[in-house]
């Protein structure tokens, strides 16, 4: 009794430092398990919606976690990586860009290139090729707390060893390097199929498994050691898979399968990724499994993320550099794999968003997120809150009761309250800097998102583009003109995230001279309108009111069908008009037909049905070009005998 009463006392006699820590001791801080998956698109997994893939597990921990409908990421890998672990905006930390696996920049030299190609408007800062040493990252924090801390896939984050995750908090390392891809798929790794070396990689601190091991299985299989070996202490496991990231390597029974497999939405059809698809949740299935038999699931946050949109671009037949491999290459094998199986198809479809991988529209940003915490979230639960990379850090830090480093700014705010679903997040709006590729920065504020470009691209010749995605999720409608006022209210937000993020904005190249545009005819009559040329089309550029195209060598009995294969960013009304042989004016009414344009990124064909009678003298074709310009690929007239006129404009003459 007189030792219970001195123990009493001597409690009672602790400091609150002491008191407080012993509180947060390592057995009630939660174990924290981070799952994220290379280029997995935000419809690749049936709890989003897909109904060609099959991830049963993912469906599974959807029904007992909180799902996020508008998370994001960076269009790619590496900024979203760092982003992770750093919880600042990418224009922040300077990993803007994909390059984890080149070498690093000397210290202190210019992240601006000294010169351009004159016929490029700006100079681009270069990205950090590696995650800088100084920063102090999400693994440091949880270590220093006593936590376990393991990194098992991708890495990304630096070439050089003093860049490897041991340098960044790391206890145990499991990783390949370079790392945009794996290795290889398949073990030995890092060998071709005769087992030497391939020369493309080397390995970094991965093991070589049983033959033909499956790297999928091989880093679920390290993780579950992990989380085995650190049961009884507090351990974060950074699970980040290759899979669905090139150069796709695939179990081929599960393909099969899948080509022989149909999606209902008629989109997805790729059995390759569908195969990957499946291993990604297995290993998620069995990390799960798992943690249940050790009675661990109660005590662990688990997050599902994808790093970036799916990849839409990858292995078409219709890609150059696909051409340009023969028998020899060390990827030649890997491409006749792929049109063995997935014939001209691109990885994955994000419809119904815009795009994909490295462009900075929904596909290429929306990616999955699902937060799973028995007894602080509600399962089977969904948020409309607008989170991304940045937001995990603080996050974590939240849930294990601890307190950012003084010195480091961390840009991201902690999703606590939105998961226990006591508050909602405070800040203005959310950015996204991407100054690559198609450079651009964007800002989401409630149903409004503005892409501010640096520069006209041939493709993406609007500045700025506005689109209420509650109503447009596929960015179909650009409504900047409409809107000026809404556009004059982000774009002054978007200075702000600049200034105080430090992005380094592109500066103008000094052996830039503007290219004269050059006019053509191209056999047509513009009028309030210019046509120049452009590549494979013509622009037409509005001048006035009523521009329109005319012709009188059409010289076709009708009825006519009129094909127009174009690209309008804005989209619009256009009108065709015309007059026949016997007729000396254009009549005030009749003889004319309404056609819409719908805005799209990309060329389509608009067919037309033209009731003439008679044979066409002259015709007119009016296109929204007033504020927009437009390009006209092809301008085809067919009667119902088959004669055609076409104006084919990927050959046009200056004029």
């Amino acid at each position: 009794m007189i030792r219970l009463i001195a123990l009493t006392l001597l409690i009672i006699e602790l400091p609150v430092s002491v008191l407080c820590a012993a509180e947060n001791s390592p057995k009630s801080q939660p174990n924290i398990i981070l799952f994220l998956v290379d280029d997995m698109g935000w419809m690749d997994s049936t709890p989003y919606g897909s109904q060609y893939y099959e991830t049963p597990h993912m469906q599974e921990l959807a029904h007992q976690s909180m799902r996020f409908t508008d998370a994001y990421a960076i269009p790619l890998c590496s900024p979203t990586r760092a982003c992770i672990l750093s919880g600042q905006y990418s224009s922040r930390h300077g990993v803007t860009s994909a390059s984890g696996h080149q070498p690093a920049a000397p210290e202190g030299a210019d992240p601006y290139p000294a010169s351009a190609s004159p016929n490029k408007q700006f100079l681009y800062a270069n990205s950090k090729n590696y995650l800088d040493p100084n920063i102090d990252t999400l693994a440091e924090v949880l270590k220093e707390a006593g936590y376990q801390t393991g990194h098992f896939g991708k890495w990304h984050l630096g070439l050089s060893q003093e860049h490897w995750p041991d340098k960044h908090g790391f206890d145990v390392a499991f990783h390949a390097q370079p790392s945009p891809g794996p290795p290889s798929y398949f073990s030995p790794y890092g060998v071709d199929k005769d087992g030497k070396p391939s020369g493309r990689h080397h390995v970094g601190t991965i093991t070589d498994g049983p033959k033909g091991e499956y790297i999928t299985d091989r880093l679920t299989d390290e993780a579950i050691k992990f989380v085995e070996d650190n049961q009884n202490k507090p351990f974060f496991l950074n699970l980040w898979h290759y899979g669905v990231h090139g150069p796709w390597g695939h179990k081929e029974e599960y393909t099969k399968q899948f080509a022989q497999k149909e999606d209902p939405r008629g989109e997805q059809r790729n059995p390759i990724m569908a195969s990957m698809l499946k291993s990604v949740d297995e290993s998620l299935g069995r990390l799960m499994n798992r943690l249940d038999e050790l009675g661990l699931t109660e005590n662990t946050l688990f997050i599902f993320y994808s790093d970036n949109g799916g990849n839409v671009h990858s292995r078409t037949y219709d890609d150059p550099k696909l051409t340009k491999i023969k028998e020899g290459h060390p990827q030649f094998e890997e491409i006749q794999n792929w049109r063995k199986w997935a014939g001209g198809e691109p990885p994955t479809n994000n419809a119904p968003l815009c795009e994909g991988k490295g462009r900075i529209y929904e596909g290429g940003q929306r990616v999955p997120l699902m937060v799973r915490w028995p007894g602080h979230i509600q399962p089977g639960t969904t948020s409309d809150e607008i989170v991304g990379p940045i937001d995990l850090y603080p996050t974590i830090l939240d849930a294990a009761g601890l307190k950012t480093p003084e010195s480091h700014i961390v840009d991201g705010e902690s999703l606590i309250p939105v998961l226990e679903q006591t508050d909602n997040l405070k800040r203005e709006a959310y950015f996204t800097w991407f100054p690559h590729l198609i450079p651009a920065v964007s800002v989401r504020q409630g149903d409004w998102k503005l892409i501010r470009r640096f520069e006209p691209h041939s493709i993406y010749p609007a500045i700025r583009e506005l689109y209420n995605l509650k109503e447009d999720v596929g960015e179909s409608n650009n409504l900047a003109m409409q809107k000026p006022d809404k556009v004059k209210q982000l774009d002054a937000l978007i200075d702000q995230f600049v200034k105080e993020t430090g992005a380094l904005y592109p500066k103008p190249n000094p052996a830039y001279h503007v290219k004269k545009e050059v006019e053509v005819t191209a056999g047509l009559v513009p009028r309030s309108c210019k046509l120049v040329k452009a590549e494979g089309a013509i622009r037409i550029i509005g001048e006035g009111r009523f521009p329109f195209l005319g012709t009188a060598s059409v010289k076709l009995s009708g009825p006519l069908k009129l094909n127009i294969t174009v690209r309008n960013t804005a989209g619009g009304e256009g009108k065709v008009q015309w007059k026949t042989r016997n007729q000396q004016n254009f009549p005030e009414t009749g003889q004319s037909i309404i056609f819409t344009l719908p805005a799209s990124e990309t060329r389509q064909t608009i067919p037309i049905n033209l009731p003439i009678e008679g044979q066409a003298q002259i015709v007119r074709i009016y296109l929204p070009v007033q504020e927009t310009p437009l390009e006209v690929e092809l301008i085809q007239f067919q009667d119902d005998q088959g004669h055609t006129k076409n104006w084919d404009f990927h050959d046009i003459i200056p004029r």
